[in-house]
Formats: structure tokens, sequence, C-alpha cells
């Protein structure tokens, strides 16, 4: 319905209850419009209806008009509550057609009737709606609704957004790499240290869409809305565009009822939500979109194995980004530990603390001889190795275990311990098949340097979490205590050791 037509409809509805209001002498006190927000969904805010509440409570009100019934809720709960206040506090609640009187047993039962009746057609509706959405994820159609970064509604790709996209995926993909604040920040063109180069600046999506709303209204003759300021790009987005399975092509459909989450179940965090809703056909095998990936399926995998750090789960402040060079990367020779930068050192407390100058500079100089041999792209494992798919294969297989286990526990066919037993058993092999994937997925992220014409020039370039990527990949470093008494460093403290690479 138009804006033109809602306003007189508005219009006629206010008329009928204005007079209704003059024949019984009742001052109006008050007018709670909640504009095209349905009294359906009980999930639905509606600012009016819950100030006309407390205005009742306050004592503000002892009459409520409104045109019809279904105006005022739909949902039975909610209806108990007026009935409940016009029989015990006298409320005065009636409708402009005069079908639902609640000052009157006849009036109450009519409006019971009416909303049992309202409640099931809206159950029926969405149960239909339900339906139409599963068959369009099996056929693998893009899902209705507002469309995400990159895509059209139709499925189709927009190049300008799915660059943006792609770029926030590789360079989220490296461990340790830019926080989701960081790109965040730079989506919205804010610069510094800690801010990626390269990441193209787009408006909030919200203003864009929007945009899009209004030319499709003014090409309808419609009046147009207005448009929200461009705002800063927020953690929550670019979260949700990291986690979303379409930009991989798999299908997802994600049913309104879903099961509580079981605390004990580390696959039941909100985290993997997205995950879960990739569907899968009667073999287990996840079905692929119709519509063109933004992402390659190994990238997207490689980025839900970085969402799902324990360090990311448990982490309260936000900040999971490196900021030097080994911090972290490089290891104590004595105890094997990480080391922590501390001032202008690395230390490791009762080990080792040598000057992070130092250290880094002869690190990098064995990475760029590295970067410069002519066997570089030989070491670089297949991203299309059968395995990775093999792996997801088996993952899904193990996941299925731990659901049929949980609803033999259920039907009370098997006892808890046999649950837990079943659980660690299968997540343990579930955690092994990962890290199996992310060893293949080893270099994802890491083309801008290892692909580049000159690699040496493209790691000098490169930011601080690519940097320390391609570290990771070629070398593990161990620093020992320097010898006391000398000045000069010593590269034989430093062992910088060759990772094996098939």
């Amino acid at each position: 319905m138009g804006d033109a037509a809602t306003e007189v409809t508005r219009d006629r509805h206010r008329t009928a209850c204005q007079k209704i209001a003059a024949d019984r002498g009742w001052d109006i006190i008050d007018e709670y419009v909640d504009q095209s927000i349905s009294a359906t969904d009980k999930s639905k805010k509606r600012p009016a209806y819950d100030r006309m509440v407390a205005d009742y409570k306050a004592g503000l009100i002892d009459a409520i008009l409104c045109w019809d019934l279904d105006r005022l809720t739909r949902q039975p709960r909610e209806l108990e509550d007026w009935v409940d206040a016009a029989k015990d506090r006298g409320l005065k609640l009636v409708t402009a057609n005069g079908e639902a009187d609640l000052t009157t047993d006849g009036g109450r039962m009519f409006a019971r009737v009416k909303a049992a009746v309202a409640a099931g057609e809206v159950e029926r509706k969405a149960a239909r709606q339900s339906l139409a959405q599963a068959q369009r994820a099996r056929q693998g159609r893009a899902p209705k609704g507002t469309r995400p970064l990159g895509y059209t509604t139709d499925g189709d790709v927009v190049e300008h957004e799915a660059a943006a996209v792609r770029k926030i995926y590789e360079l989220f993909a490296v461990p340790d790499g830019v926080t989701i604040a960081a790109l965040a920040a730079g989506l919205s063109g804010k610069t510094g240290d800690h801010i990626p180069k390269g990441l193209p600046v787009l408006p909030s999506h919200t203003r864009t869409l929007m945009i899009e709303r209004n030319q499709r209204r003014e090409a309808e003759g419609l009046k147009l809305k207005e448009v929200p300021d461009d705002k800063p790009w927020t953690s929550s987005t670019v979260l949700g565009i990291l986690r979303n399975p379409r930009y991989a092509g798999y299908s997802t459909y994600t049913p309104k009822t879903l099961p509580p989450k079981d605390p004990d179940d580390p696959n039941g965090s909100k985290r993997r939500s997205w995950r879960a809703s990739i569907l899968r056909d009667e073999q287990n095998e996840p079905v692929m979109g119709l519509w063109e990936p933004v992402v390659p399926e190994q990238l997207w995998w490689a980025v839900q194995a970085r969402l799902d750090e324990p360090v990311r789960i448990t982490n309260k402040l936000g900040n999971v980004q490196r900021k030097h060079l080994g911090s972290g990367l490089f290891m104590c020779g004595i105890c094997d530990g990480p080391v922590r930068s501390h001032s202008t050192r690395y230390r490791c407390a009762g080990h080792v603390m040598r000057s992070r100058e130092q250290i880094d500079d002869w690190v990098l100089r064995i990475i760029r001889e590295r970067l410069s041999r002519p066997d570089l792209r030989d070491v670089m494992p297949d991203q299309d190795d059968p395995r990775i798919a093999e792996i997801d294969e088996q993952i899904a297989q193990h996941k299925g275990k731990v659901k049929r286990a949980e609803s033999d526990y259920d039907a009370e066919i098997i006892e808890g311990f046999d649950l837990k037993r079943i659980r660690d058993r299968e997540n343990a092999r579930i955690d092994a098949l990962e890290a199996e994937r992310r060893k293949l997925t080893a270099t994802v992220g890491l083309s801008p340097v290892l692909d580049a014409k000159d690699p040496v020039r493209a790691f000098e370039d490169a930011d601080l979490a690519i940097k320390r990527r391609v570290i990771d990949f070629f070398v593990e470093v161990r620093l020992y205590p320097h010898p006391r008494g000398r000045k000069t460093f010593d590269p034989e403290t430093v062992k910088v050791t060759p990772k094996t690479r098939r």
C-alpha cells in the first residue's frame, strides 16, 4: 500500500474513533500510532503501544478506542491483559466497528475467538513462508529480503562491493592479523597504523539500501523516504559479512524455531550459527547456490577458523591484534614459549631479554632473502587440494554423530556420561581435522606477497599482519640469551629454522 493510501486509511480510522468519543462524551487525551509496525510479530518494538500501556498503568487513561481489535493486538496474551484491565479496573476498550466491547461478557468472548483465529492465520502464513524459503534454499536460489553487501536481490554480483568483501576476507584470514574493528574503520575511510591498507571505502550499507529504495519509489511515483546520514561501519556489521556462507556460494536456511543452546557444546556458540545455517542435502553435502561466489570456499573456512579461535571467544577487550613483528610469534629458546614485547625488547621472564630492533632486522633480512629465490612458487601448497573437500565432509560426519547422540539422549536411549564421551571424542577429531585444514590453507591471504612480481617489494609494503604471516609460513624463530659483555649482535643467538613444505 502506498503512502497516500496509508494516509487516507489512517484518517478514516481516526475519524471513526473520534465520532465514538464524541457520541459517548469522552475526552481524547492522546493518540497512539505505530505506523507500518505490525501487531502480529511479538518481537517487534511498538513504541506508541508501549507508551499507551505505560499511560494506562499510570492512570492517565481509562478508555481505549481503536478501529479494530487487530489494530491493537494480535497476541492472545496481550489481549488477556486488556481483558483483566476491563474486568478488574473498569477499562473501557471499544472498537470502531462495535465488535469487541470488553465491558461485556459477549464482547470478551468474541475478542478471544477473534484473537485466536488471527493467531492461527499468522501461524499458517508463517508456515507457508517457511516452506517457500526452504524450497528456494534447496533449489539454490537467492533468498528474498534485504540484499547483502556485494549482491543484488536476485543474486547478481555488485562488483565494487564484492571487491570490498574479498579484501575483508583476505585481510582477516591472516592469523593474528587485522581486527574486525580495524576493518570497520578502514571501510569508513579512517587511517592509522592499525588500519589495513588498500581496503575500499564504502558508504554505510543502510544508507545505500535506502537510496536504492527511494529510486524504486520515485519510479513508482511514491513519496521518497528520508535517507539516513552516512555513519561509520560497525564491527557487528563486518562480523556478519565474515560469517555469511553465501559469499562462499553456500545456500543457507535457518528455521524459525531452533533448539536451545547447550552450554556444554562448543559447536552451539552463537559465533557458529552462520555455519550451522548452511543447507545440506541427503548425503550431508552443502547445497551450492546458483549465484557466483565472491570468495573461495577455502578462504571462507580459513576466516571461520580464525573467528572460532578461543582467544577471540573469550576476549573481552576486543583487541587481539599484534603491534610488534615477533610478539607471540617468536619463541624462547630455553622454554619454547612465545616471547612478548616489553618496552623496546622481546622478553621471556627469567630466560631471555633481547633488543627488538636487532632481532627484527635479522629475521627480516632472512625473509627477504627467502622471498628473492626463484623457487618461491614451488613451496606453496595447492589451494585446490581435494583433501580440503574431504576434510569438510569428515567434519560434517563427526558433527552428525554428535547430533545423533544428542537425539538419543533426549529419547533416553543413552545416559549423560555416554553423551559426554561421544562429544569429547568427536570434537577432538573435529579439532584435528580443522587443524589439518588450516595447514592446507596456509597461504590464504598471502597472495599479495607470494604472487607478486616482486615479492620482496610487496613484503616491504605489506601490513604488519601480512609480514607476520609470511614469517610464520616460512620459518620458526627462537631467541637465546645474548652473551654477557658483548655489545654487537650475535646471529648465533637467534635460531631461524625453515619450516618443511611439501
